[in-house]
């Protein structure tokens, strides 16, 4: 007898909740390492969470806030320990796309109502990790998820144009109506931006090329006096860390206003977790639990709200930054708070001569990264159904702008659609012997019939609600068009579950073969199939029903002449003596 396995310790137990605790005990070296990771992340993620909160329509100091306590909850309380929680692209797009009708950027009034939507979208994240329910975000597809990502960053590269070509502070709107010439400087500052990004992704990956951008263009920009000739830059942005922030209590009307968009940014900022957390954990052979990332990224979205931010995530490049870098453990993620408190305490006045035009650049470049037309193709490839559901998602995400949480639902629901069209259609095929040995479609193969006077089909779906009315309509189709038949035989192997309505519909078919003195054959039929009936009294007894384990046994005893009955007595009739042993289980 084995011995007991020992009792898990306080720590361990603790540790489910709060994984951090799970941490290994670290190292000189293993914190030198997990240093330069956490540096050169903090040196991507504060620029970026400036440019970012004025995506967001923020005060752009809030995208540094939201870089510091989200990103220490984040790694104490989420399973994935490598991931780069902080401001991102697409919920940042969300907050300003959904405030857009209801306040003034920058507002009072627009922050209150950012923070509450980083409240509300906090709490569905702990309620849905803490009730186990991270299984309802798999509603969301590939096809949806790539529309609307398209979408989005088409809508974000817009955005940033008039910065990029020198209109800093206008719509595109406002830029085709004519008015001031552009400034070439701004021009100069953010196509320029763009070219040194990109170089830097390409020839040194690890090398924190946004910073030193940033760095480079606040020392150019002061060179040159380019606040002082009335250039679009930073400005002044307030030194200390951030202090406790409540937003208010708004009208019920308002707060109902933004349940539709914090679920929005719920279900994106989520999967941008998912895309991160899946290969973090792959690389660490860990198995992801996706109900404490959910528990874990809802306590960083509070952290951010009562800092004053806006909703936090994963960030996919950032934690890919993380990784390439070499980080093994949480550790990482606390060395990067604490450069992004120490830039808050001491290094917010070196932002203040910074061109708008190169956060813009920064915003760009980031989002570029997301922008496939490939995967278009790809799934045209494969089908044209998602295909489709993917371009709809991508046009509607634009066309509904700056609403563009209706993209996402209009693909849900078009993809719920294709879901139950498919169920409700399910396949179902006259089978015949193939050479090989397999049982396959007849009529696609130019098989003959099994047997004379025979018709044998198959159903590839489940025996439920959605598809058991077409089964009923194929077999009374095919009693109606050839009187002749004398046996009916069901391969049922496929059919994995039934629920009330198909045992409902078996009963109905069983009759009617019975009334017009057809028998009725069910080969392979499963285990929890099997009981589902016998509960529902419809395998009794009976000289018409016959039961075989396997396909081999139903051919061999179908291949008897007609008038021989299908099985001799002693042999395998669907009696209540079946054992689920003699069943597939």
């Amino acid at each position: 007898m084995n011995p007991a396995a020992p009792s898990p310790s306080l720590r361990q137990r603790l540790a489910r909740w709060v994984p951090c605790l799970a941490w290994p005990r670290p190292s000189a070296a293993l914190l030198r390492n997990e240093a330069m990771a956490g540096i050169t992340v903090a040196l991507m993620v504060i620029p970026q969470g400036v440019a970012y909160a004025a995506l967001a329509g923020m005060p752009l100091v809030t995208g540094v806030y939201a870089a510091l306590f989200p990103a220490l909850i984040a790694v104490i309380f989420s399973s994935s320990q490598r991931l780069s929680v902080g401001p991102t692209a697409l919920t940042s797009l969300l907050v300003g796309a959904s405030l857009a009708p209801l306040a003034v950027p920058g507002s009072t009034e627009w922050v209150a109502m950012a923070v509450w939507l980083t409240l509300i979208s906090g709490a569905i994240q702990i309620v849905l990790g803490a009730g186990r329910f991270g299984w309802l975000l798999r509603l969301v597809n590939s096809p949806v998820l790539i529309g609307f990502t398209q979408g989005a960053a088409v809508l974000i590269a817009i955005s940033q144009l008039p910065a990029l070509l020198g209109f800093t502070g206008r719509t595109i709107a406002q830029v085709l109506r004519g008015g001031p010439l552009p400034d070439m400087v701004a021009i100069a500052f953010g196509l320029g931006s763009i070219a040194v990004l990109w170089l830097g992704k390409r020839l040194a990956p690890r090398f924190p090329t946004t910073m030193a951008l940033v760095a480079g263009a606040a020392a150019i920009s002061w060179a040159v006096n380019y606040a002082l000739r009335g250039g679009a830059v930073v400005g002044s942005l307030p030194s200390g860390l951030p202090s406790f922030y409540w937003p208010g209590m708004l009208p019920p009307s308002t707060l109902g206003a933004l349940v539709l968009p914090a679920l929005m940014i719920t279900l994106v900022s989520f999967l941008e977790t998912a895309s991160s957390a899946k290969i973090d954990n792959a690389r660490a052979g860990t198995l992801w639990n996706e109900n404490q990332d959910l528990i874990g990224q809802g306590l960083a979205k509070l952290a951010s709200g009562f800092s004053g931010a806006f909703p936090t995530s994963s960030s996919f490049s950032r934690s890919a930054i993380t990784l390439y870098a070499g980080a093994q453990t949480g550790w990482a993620t606390l060395f990067s708070v604490a450069v992004v408190a120490g830039a808050l305490l001491w290094l917010m006045p070196l932002l203040y001569h910074v061109p708008q035009a190169v956060l813009a650049a920064v915003v760009v470049t980031a989002i570029l990264g997301l922008v496939k037309p490939a995967s278009f193709a790809a799934l045209w490839r494969v089908s044209r159904i998602e295909a489709g559901i993917a371009f709809g998602t991508f046009v509607l995400t634009i066309a509904t702008a700056p609403s563009i949480y209706w993209g996402v639902l209009g693909g849900l629901l078009a993809s719920m659609a294709h879901y139950m069209y498919r169920h409700l259609h399910p396949r179902i095929i006259e089978v015949g012997l193939h050479p090989d040995g397999s049982l396959r479609d007849r009529h696609l193969w130019k098989l003959p019939p099994l047997a004379p006077h025979l018709y044998a089909l198959r159903m590839d779906a489940e025996l439920d609600f959605a598809s058991a009315s077409t089964l009923e309509r194929a077999l009374t189709i095919a009693l109606a068009e050839r009187p002749e038949l004398t046996d009916v035989c069901l391969f049922a192997q496929p059919i994995n579950r039934i629920d009330i309505t198909g045992a409902e519909v078996f009963g109905s078919i069983r009759r009617m073969m019975e009334a017009k003195g057809v028998r009725l054959h069910l080969s392979g039929l499963k285990l929890p199939a099997m009981q589902v009936l016998e509960r529902a009294g419809l395998l009794s007894p009976g000289p018409m029903l016959f039961s075989y384990r396997t396909d081999a046994e139903a051919l061999a005893a179908l291949a008897q002449p007609a008038d021989v009955p299908p099985l001799a007595p002693g042999q395998r009739a669907a009696t209540k003596g079946s054992t689920e042993a003699d069943l597939i289980s």
